[in-house]
């Protein structure tokens, strides 16, 4: 029987924090970071193929990153140490929060995880030195199907905790949303 698991809703629709349950004792703890089972029961359907692992020290920005359709990747996203402010912006034309981001910490600490599906960009900003950040993705890392957005695009507007002090030449030269390529529609479950 898997452990439970919390699914909250964000205010991105789709994207969700997912909260595990946690067995302590004077060993130090146990839990179940993936279950199949657990997750399906909550709705999250998602055909995990590659899992994805980054470090990074304090300042360090990653993202905004997504890979465009046929290659589109969903990523839970936890962090293993040290913590992170992790931010999802929705990209799917017609979505009533088109161009809109949100930001979470994620940590060791809080254990909390992000769901990302398909059709939104990732990117985030390490808290800490020696931060581990793992990805469970959709889909196999596709470099011709990569893109990003810049992480200080002003009609984005994120507002990150301080100011990041290591980005890669790529992420520093990503187009700001308004000229980026992004192929992402928005399906309403009702049709409307």
């Amino acid at each position: 029987m898997p452990m439970p698991i919390t699914v909250r809703e964000t205010a991105l629709k789709d994207v969700l924090r997912v909260e595990t349950g946690i067995f302590r004792d004077e060993r130090g703890f146990f839990t179940e970071a993936y279950s199949q089972q657990a997750f399906e029961d909550q709705g999250i359907v998602a055909p995990f193929v590659q899992d994805s692992l980054s470090e990074s020290a304090r300042g360090t920005v990653r993202g905004l990153h997504y890979q465009i359709e046929p290659h589109g990747m969903g990523k839970l996203v936890r962090v293993l140490a040290g913590s992170v402010y992790d931010v999802a912006v929705d990209l799917r034309r017609g979505s009533p929060t088109f161009g809109q981001w949100l930001g979470e910490v994620l940590s060791a600490e809080n254990r909390h995880a992000l769901w990302i599906p398909s059709g939104f960009a990732h990117g985030f900003l390490a808290l800490e030195d020696q931060t581990l950040v793992l990805y469970k993705c959709t889909t196999f890392h596709t470099p011709d199907a990569e893109r990003a957005i810049h992480y200080q695009d002003p009609t984005l507007a994120v507002t990150w905790p301080f100011k990041p002090s290591l980005v890669s030449k790529k992420d520093a030269a990503a187009p700001n949303l308004d000229r980026a390529e992004h192929n992402f529609t928005y399906y309403h479950p009702h049709g409307v």
